[in-house]
């Protein structure tokens, strides 16, 4: 009898084998120390088939990587099962175990209810319309994507950047201004290598579409504030990276700024003091603050939002020069300084035209002040000391009271690009295709981190990934995006330059 590898394990084996020959068919030597790695492994699609999994009644969001809320109780399932069954349809509850995160329970994470199992989509989509005219909400998925049970194709590249023997640089790139979204393989043009970097602001919701949902640091200069204790990968102006958590520290006037770049009182992925509804991280979440002081740069590249508060202008010697409402443009060289609620008046009492109110900035690491060349945000981690170590709960990849969010992204397969350091010091950056049945299924969180750590990685971290995921060499995209449209514009990216 035959027995049959588990996917992580083999897809790593074929990975460090051939990793171990970089001039091998299936990689590329674009530089001296900087090598490219393609593999393609899987086991085909026969044991994975099309089915409709009903959904659950769910929050909207504007975000298109949101998973759909498809988990609920085990009587919840029962239930629906039951009056599945009742319209002559072929209804079944499936239990969706925690995986193997670091700081989560183990057994039950929810129930899954499906129906049917057939050969192409066309026809789960057909029950799954059956099902609407019934009054049941359903949508055709592909179980090659379940997660690590599952089987089938895997499409991966990896980067590795030698700093003994790499002599350009790794970067962090924005592009020409903080605001507005770029595809990778423009953010790309004339790198070596470039990767989509960290999570960012989609939807005008959520702030100003572009800006990093995180901490972001490029050429030198903090165009974001951290999340408190999400981990972020730190380059210096060379070709040598580290991860860490940074801290930001910014204030004006020896005040706290809350913010930089982003719109007062909205905060992607939360994370700060006085958050609504949480301080902790909790991923693709907009949270709120009544009172809050933002920075802007001149990097911004686009007016500072309008809206209630006031807001003061600083030359570039941080004197204040005009005090205006909100919204217009930053000088060069200056800043503008936007507040709301107990912030506005604290601006408004301390901002007068001649005062300064001195800007000051600072990147923590632990105990001491960093001075990176770039930062790109990231979450969760995937591996510390060697070991997988995937911090879901503490990254806020769990949303509490609501099974669907984790195990829409980090159970399922999608996806994934991820950033790592093995012993020998060298910069492991990794993109796994995903969410196209037949070709690439990605992988889940647990996967990514078994196959960071197969592959020497001593400390690992995600990076932004879904629609996001794409890595283009000499500006070409040679990734395959999940996006129907095709490459999604992103943030920001993470460059390898001569």
């Amino acid at each position: 009898m035959k027995t049959r590898m588990p996917l992580a394990l083999a897809l790593s084996a074929a990975l460090t084998f051939a990793l171990s020959t970089p001039a091998s068919a299936a990689g590329d030597v674009l530089a001296p120390g900087l090598t490219v790695t393609t593999v393609v492994t899987g086991e085909g699609t026969g044991h994975s088939f099309w089915t409709v999994t009903v959904q659950v009644p769910g929050g909207a969001s504007p975000d298109p990587d949101a998973p759909p809320a498809a988990l609920g109780t085990r009587e919840h399932a029962d239930a629906l099962v039951t009056a599945l069954r009742g319209k002559g349809f072929a209804a079944r509850a499936e239990e969706v175990g925690w995986p193997a995160f670091a700081d989560t329970p183990r057994g039950a994470l929810g129930w899954r209810v499906r129906v049917g199992a057939f050969a192409d989509r066309a026809r789960a989509a057909a029950t799954a319309s059956a099902m609407a005219a019934n009054g049941f909400a359903g949508a055709a998925e592909w179980t090659g994507q379940d997660g690590p049970e599952a089987q089938g194709p895997q499409r991966m590249r990896v980067a590795v950047v030698d700093p003994r023997s790499f002599h350009g640089k790794v970067v962090a790139s924005h592009g020409e201004s903080v605001s507005g979204r770029r595809t990778t393989s423009a953010l790309a043009a004339g790198a070596l290598l470039g990767t989509n970097g960290g999570f960012f602001v989609i939807d005008p919701r959520d702030g100003i579409p572009g800006e990093p949902a995180g901490v972001g640091v490029y050429q030198g200069r903090l165009q974001s504030e951290a999340t408190a204790g999400r981990p972020a990968l730190l380059l210096d102006d060379g070709d040598h990276a580290s991860i860490g958590v940074p801290r930001t520290v910014v204030t004006v006037g020896g005040r706290e700024v809350n913010g930089v770049n982003r719109k007062p009182g909205l905060i992607r992925n939360c994370g700060e003091p006085g958050d609504v509804p949480t301080d902790r991280p909790l991923h693709d979440t907009t949270c709120t603050h009544p009172d809050e002081l933002v920075l802007f740069t001149p990097q911004l590249g686009t007016p500072t939002p309008a809206g209630d508060g006031v807001e003061a202008v600083l030359d570039t010697h941080d004197v204040v020069t005009a005090v205006r409402p909100a919204g217009g443009e930053v000088p060069a060289g200056g800043h503008t300084v936007q507040g709301i609620g107990a912030a506005a008046t604290w601006l408004t009492g301390h901002a007068r035209p001649g005062v300064k109110l001195s800007v000051g900035t600072r990147i923590v690491d632990g105990h001491r002040t960093i001075h990176p060349a770039g930062v790109v945000n990231g979450g969760p981690w995937l591996v510390r000391d060697g070991r997988v170590a995937v911090d879901a709960a503490a990254d806020g990849v769990v949303h509490p009271g609501d099974p669907s969010f984790v195990y829409g992204w980090g159970v399922k397969r999608n996806p994934r690009t991820m950033v790592g350091l093995d012993r020998r010091g060298r910069l492991l950056i990794v993109t796994a295709d995903g969410r196209q049945p037949g070709f690439a299924e990605g992988l889940s969180l647990v996967e990514g981190a078994q196959l960071m750590a197969k592959l020497g990685a001593v400390t690992a971290i995600n990076l932004d990934g879904g629609g996001s995921t794409a890595m283009a060499i000499g500006g070409k995209l040679v990734s395959s995006p999940s996006d129907a449209t095709g490459e999604r514009p992103v943030g920001d990216a993470l460059l390898v330059v001569r």
